[in-house]
């Protein structure tokens, strides 16, 4: 689905199997963020050939964490020209967990080394500036990705529509979770694009979710 000019999303909606949303930045950057499992990439490659886009037009795949679930099939790009980039401490963790998670899945560290680390701050590519924000707590080094010119924040495990990242898993981190979210409302945010369940548009919309889980949830946590 187009979510706006320049913007496609692959949202997961089985309640049955664990996937994430993916979602592809079209234009001169063209620019795919968590491609997901392997075995569910190809409703993401039938919704870009839908939409006129090659796997081989994509430049630039970003991980916002390394749970298989995001990450996976970053392994299809591997042989082609095609960037893959996560944090650094997120790749200190996939050395760390990769025989925990070949026992259920298909991971293969070399297939997985990325081309570059995401940094806090400022980062462009090829004429689109974004901005990466550390957001620890579902994970050591889960980013944030924010899009200045839409507005838009890709939030990956961190936060969701009415809820929040699991911080019960290896390097999880109640404490952290709180603190990056509030980070992060602070941005002034149009679309909130999480990696699991609905987005949510519109900026009202989106304070009215951090409120929400600031004053409801986070002294559940």
């Amino acid at each position: 689905m187009q979510i706006f000019n320049q913007l496609h999303g692959f949202l997961w909606e089985s309640m049955t199997e664990n996937n994430c949303n993916t979602f592809f930045i079209d234009g001169p950057a063209r620019i795919l963020i968590d491609p997901g499992h392997i075995n569910h990439f190809d409703r993401v490659r039938k919704g870009l050939e839908d939409a006129g886009i090659g796997i081989q037009d994509i430049g630039l795949v970003i991980c916002t964490h390394s749970h298989p679930d995001h990450l996976e099939a970053a392994m299809i790009f591997k042989q082609s020209a095609i960037l893959m980039a996560v944090h650094e401490k997120e790749w200190e963790v996939i050395k760390a967990m990769v025989d925990y998670y070949k026992s259920s899945t298909e991971i293969n560290l070399d297939a997985l080394m990325p081309d570059f680390f995401l940094n806090e701050g400022e980062f462009t590519y090829k004429g689109l500036t974004l901005k990466v924000f550390h957001t620890p707590g579902h994970s050591p080094g889960s980013v944030s990705i924010y899009w200045p010119d839409k507005k838009a924040l890709f939030t990956g495990d961190l936060i969701f529509k009415d809820s929040v990242g699991r911080t019960d898993l290896p390097g999880g981190n109640t404490d952290q979770l709180k603190k990056s979210i509030k980070k992060i409302a602070a941005l002034e945010t149009e679309y909130l694009l999480p990696g699991h369940g609905e987005i949510i548009s519109g900026g009202k919309n989106v304070q009215d979710n951090f409120s929400h889980i600031e004053q409801f949830l986070f002294p559940r946590l």
